[in-house]
């Protein structure tokens, strides 16, 4: 490894998902290969800015790879606000010796990032993790596969007493202004309908889908919505009140209750709903997600070597590459028409 590097930092940002250890444990066994230590940054940016750390050793990181969150915890804290914690961290960077720092997050975390490489010249590599898998530049994130089969398995449930009681049963998931979770999960659990936020949804069709059902004898139905998804404005059923408390900013969810509410009213078609909120957040990280995450730290640790500085591990096709940090945050990457139009195949 270059000379130059003395120690890397690692730090875990924004919202925590299953894979943040299994990215820990690569990037702290690949940089042991050449002898360079890891520095733990504690609680995301924060930890930076109040130089709360810890060194990741060998040890430190036995037995990490199926369990889920992060050993080192995550915050949601702006490094850039208020401005003095600029300081503190250039403090901190120079009191622990900071060759680099690569930042796991999702896209608040990278945009954070991107702006102190770009403006204050700090040597930064990035990873991408969010179960919105809502980055640019990259196929997949790190957390998207776990997330979808905490959905698919809960749709699966759902059916078996969706069944009994001749009921509409709505799944609200995540997906913070990207249907990735709900397409993907729709898809893999076989939803018969499917609401993204990146296509207005209009409520007289679901419950027309709902009804056909019914009358060709299949007397349930599974809606998969996405916590972001709105209904069509020549058909917004919200009124000021429910639209402001579901679309909040820093704490989106409620739809599903509502739309529940909706179908049962138009159709008189006893309807529930199911809200898998923090589960899909939770837990062991799948298979995917585990090679996932342990390609991408590889890949991190590497170009820390190579000073690929400003840049973000990314998947493409099968290859793990890089691209730069400031085309990942430059917009949020919506589900693929492909695979929505997928999910749409099966409705009703």
């Amino acid at each position: 490894m270059d000379d130059r590097i003395e120690r890397i930092g690692v730090l875990t940002g924004g919202g925590d998902c299953p894979g943040l250890n299994a990215v820990l444990r690569a990037i702290v066994r690949r940089a042991l290969l050449d002898q360079v230590p890891v520095l733990g940054i504690k609680n995301g940016w924060l930890g930076l800015i109040d130089g709360e750390v810890e060194p990741l050793t060998r040890h430190a990181i036995l037995g990490i790879l199926p369990r889920g969150g992060t050993i080192i915890g995550t915050s949601r804290v702006n490094p850039l606000e208020p401005p003095e914690r600029l300081q503190k961290i250039r403090e901190n960077w120079a009191r622990y010796g900071l060759s680099a720092l690569i930042v796991i997050g999702g896209e608040g975390t990278l945009r954070a990032a991107h702006q102190l490489h770009q403006e204050e010249g700090f040597p930064i590599v990035a990873i991408p993790k969010t179960i919105d898998n809502d980055l640019a530049g990259t196929d997949y994130t790190v957390g998207l596969d776990t997330a979808v089969s905490v959905v698919a398995d809960a749709i699966d449930r759902l059916h078996t007493t969706a069944e009994s009681h001749h009921r509409v049963m709505v799944l609200e998931v995540m997906g913070r202004h990207s249907g990735w979770i709900a397409t993907c999960g729709g898809i893999a659990g076989g939803a018969d309908i499917v609401l993204v936020p990146e296509i207005p949804f209009r409520l007289s069709q679901v419950c027309e889908i709902a009804l056909q059902r019914k009358r060709s004898g299949r007397q349930f139905s599974i809606v998969v919505v996405s916590e972001d998804a709105k209904p069509h404005p020549e058909e917004d059923f919200l009124s000021v009140e429910q639209r402001q408390a579901i679309y909040h900013h820093e704490r989106l969810g409620g739809i599903g209750h509502i739309l529940a509410e909706q179908i049962e009213r138009c159709t008189a078609i006893e309807a529930r709903v199911a809200v898998l909120g923090y589960m899909q957040r939770g837990g062991s990280p799948t298979a995917f997600d585990r090679v996932l995450a342990t390609r991408f730290g590889i890949k991190a640790v590497e170009m820390v070597k190579a000073g690929e500085f400003g840049r973000m591990a990314a998947l493409q096709g099968l290859a793990v590459t890089s691209v730069p940090l400031g085309e990942a945050v430059s917009q949020i990457k919506p589900v693929h028409p492909e695979i929505y139009h997928a999910a749409e195949i099966f409705f009703g």
